[in-house]
């Protein structure tokens, strides 16, 4: 698959250090896919998808890497490759259900918000839970706002919203939605690994079905390289994955405890 060059149209400063770089092409994404960007003389990462409205979409990104750095120096016009979309994505299930946002973990969030709004999921169904380190960090509190859902925000410094972890506010809403005789039925997820264990953990204990989305280093993004691979399973997380259920995830020793750099040595959380 060779990389379709791309004009940025759009950029918009979303929070401390972090932007959305805006994209007019049909990509018909689906919320948790990722693509492939690619920047000449800098290299290629994946990207997890931020927004798509079927007109354009964006990738929403912190300067934080080498990758990353040149890509928030971009500007209006500038032109760069993107592959895809690739990999599995959510898929909408339930009545009730949570979408549990760790940092970067926003964009696909409250992309699959926007979805279950457009497929005929009322608002107050719909439970929006982003965590951040600062109010400074919080990524689409107001986008997810506008649609009308349960918005709910957690900082580790209580700038903002619950002190504490996302995974104490999930906690609490689901024993608020069991004693409202209201359960939720589906915890959707993305974010730090940590977060998501934790969040897995969650909805084992409460036999609560999930889906994340688990990140691994990626070279070629189409299962041909293998770096993305888990143990024991073998399976791809650009292919396979990267978004999982609860039975696939609970077959995945490495999860929660380690992961591979672009050598395949084991680093552990």
């Amino acid at each position: 698959m060779l990389p379709v060059m791309m004009k940025v149209v759009k950029i918009v400063d979303e929070a401390r250090g972090i932007k959305s770089f805006y994209f007019r092409h049909r990509l018909d994404s689906i919320p948790g896919q990722f693509v492939m960007a690619w920047i000449p003389r800098v290299g290629e990462k994946p990207m997890s998808i931020a927004g798509d409205d079927g007109k354009e979409f964006f990738l929403t990104v912190s300067a934080v890497g080498y990758f990353s750095n040149a890509k928030s120096r971009l500007k209006v016009g500038q032109t760069i490759g993107i592959r895809g979309p690739l990999g599995t994505c959510f898929s909408l299930k339930g009545k009730e259900i949570a979408l549990v946002a760790g940092g970067y973990g926003a964009g696909p969030m409250a992309s699959l918000a926007e979805k279950a709004i457009n497929q005929g999921y009322s608002p107050k169904k719909i439970h929006y839970l982003a965590g951040a380190r600062t109010k400074e960090l919080l990524l689409f509190e107001q986008r997810m706002k506008r649609i009308g859902v349960d918005v709910q925000v957690s900082t580790n410094d209580g700038s903002k919203g619950t002190k504490g972890m996302v995974t104490d506010v999930l906690n609490e809403l689901i024993k608020r939605r069991r004693k409202a005789n209201k359960p939720l039925d589906m915890v959707y997820c993305c974010g730090p690994e940590m977060m998501e264990k934790a969040v897995f953990d969650i909805a084992v204990r409460e036999k609560i079905d999930c889906q994340i989305s688990v990140e691994r280093y990626m070279k070629c993004g189409i299962g041909i390289c293998g770096s993305c691979c888990v143990d024991p399973t073998g399976w791809r997380m650009c292919v396979e994955g990267p978004v999982l259920d609860k039975k696939a995830i609970s077959k995945i020793s490495e999860f929660g405890v380690y992961h591979r750099d672009a050598t395949g040595r084991k680093t552990f959380f």
